[in-house]
């Protein structure tokens, strides 16, 4: 587990190995002799061994409060404040599970202030935050560097706070490149990327994979990122005309993603177009009142859980406990009883220090009758 300079950070270093679809128990065996042979080099390299820990959480929260004692007040509907200035606070949690995979490859990062994170932040809109979630793959090299860097590599780029959008585009870039240029990282790692990065009200969304962003407002799921897989019909088209191709549901016939960082055993050369993409999507909203909380997360929750079932029962928790790590934790394990075939990482950020309201639905009091004509045919209708 890596820890940051201030108490609102706190990180967890997840590492293991990465399957895209679950496998019979012949292909099961295999794939251990190898994942051994691999721990073996993977030790002897230097490299962070793979097989860790069954269970990572962390918990990241500078306004936590219990309102156990003040339940009373989740019956009520906040009162409308579209004149007033929202300012969110941040508050996050979150939880990881290796699920029915022998290793862990997911990484995540929560930073809940960015003023205590960075060492130079005097420009920056205040509040700010930064989230993500990196789901390696081919083992933890690519994960492990993207989350450690990726961060720096935005705030430190020329046309940052300025240009925030081309600086996260141009931080994916120096990403994918390092990956390539770092000897010690394996080329045939790669992850995929998904971050949130929120100053003032403003987020923005960068995500290149199959992981997924969903906001809550007022409890309807709002996706704010689109599941790159190859068989998507955008990514389909693109692949195609670089020369890619599709078996069985993998570009290539290797990755189950059709955008990710590293992987330059598939990528060639520095420079080159490659059916594999880095360039992330974009997605920017302005936060209102409306907004409860984003969740993060990657594709061992989607595959078996849709995104308005996920925000519902993050809704349904907050209400009872106020704990995002908690909201966290029942997500994961809803997606273990569901038998998803993949690593599980989650994160749930709050955008206020209180519960969602209850969401009352106004009654209907119109009144309805029946003509005297209309009630002397249904006298018929029934005497016959």
């Amino acid at each position: 587990m890596a820890q940051g300079t201030n108490a609102s950070l706190q990180i967890e270093r997840l590492d293991g190995g990465h399957n895209s679809t679950c496998k019979g128990s012949v292909s099961a065996m295999d794939d251990e002799k190898d994942d051994n042979l691999d721990n073996l080099n993977q030790l002897s390299s230097g490299k962070p061994p793979r097989n860790v820990k069954m269970v990572r959480h962390c918990s990241s929260s500078a306004f936590f409060t219990d309102f156990e004692s003040e339940i009373g007040i989740l019956g009520l509907v906040s009162p409308s404040s579209e004149n007033s200035v929202f300012l969110p606070i941040f508050r996050s949690g979150s939880w990881s599970e290796k699920g029915p995979k022998q290793y862990m490859e997911d990484e995540h990062i929560c930073v809940d202030n960015l003023h205590e994170h960075l060492v130079t932040s005097a420009d920056l809109p205040s509040p700010g935050a930064f989230y993500g979630v990196f789901d390696g793959h081919g083992g933890t090299d690519a994960a492990y560097f993207t989350r450690e860097n990726i961060l720096n590599f935005i705030v430190e780029d020329s046309q940052f706070p300025s240009g925030t959008k081309r600086a996260i585009k141009s931080a994916f870039v120096k990403t994918d490149h390092a990956l390539a240029d770092t000897k010690s990282i394996d080329s045939s790692s790669g992850t995929t990327v998904l971050m949130a990065l929120i100053l003032g009200r403003t987020m923005l969304i960068a995500n290149a994979g199959d992981s997924r962003a969903v906001l809550s407002k007022r409890g309807r799921a709002v996706e704010l990122s689109k599941d790159h897989k190859p068989n998507c019909s955008s990514e389909r088209q693109r692949i195609e005309r670089l020369g890619g191709v599709i078996y069985d549901g993998y570009l290539n016939g290797q990755l189950s993603v059709a955008r990710a960082l590293g992987d330059w055993h598939i990528k060639g050369s520095k420079g080159s177009k490659s059916p594999l993409s880095s360039e992330p999507e974009l997605k920017e909203i302005n936060l209102v009142e409306e907004d409860e909380f984003l969740i993060l997360g990657c594709d061992g929750l989607w595959d078996v859980m849709s995104s308005q079932c996920a925000v519902t029962i993050v809704r349904k928790e907050l209400m009872m406990h106020n704990d995002p790590e908690r909201c966290s934790k029942a997500l994961v394990t809803e997606a273990l009883q569901r038998n998803t075939c993949d690593n599980l990482t989650v994160l749930v950020i709050c955008f206020s220090a209180d519960p969602p309201p209850k969401i009352e639905i106004p009654r209907n009091h119109r009144r309805r009758s029946i003509s005297a004509e209309g009630l002397d045919r249904l006298k018929g209708i029934l005497n016959n």
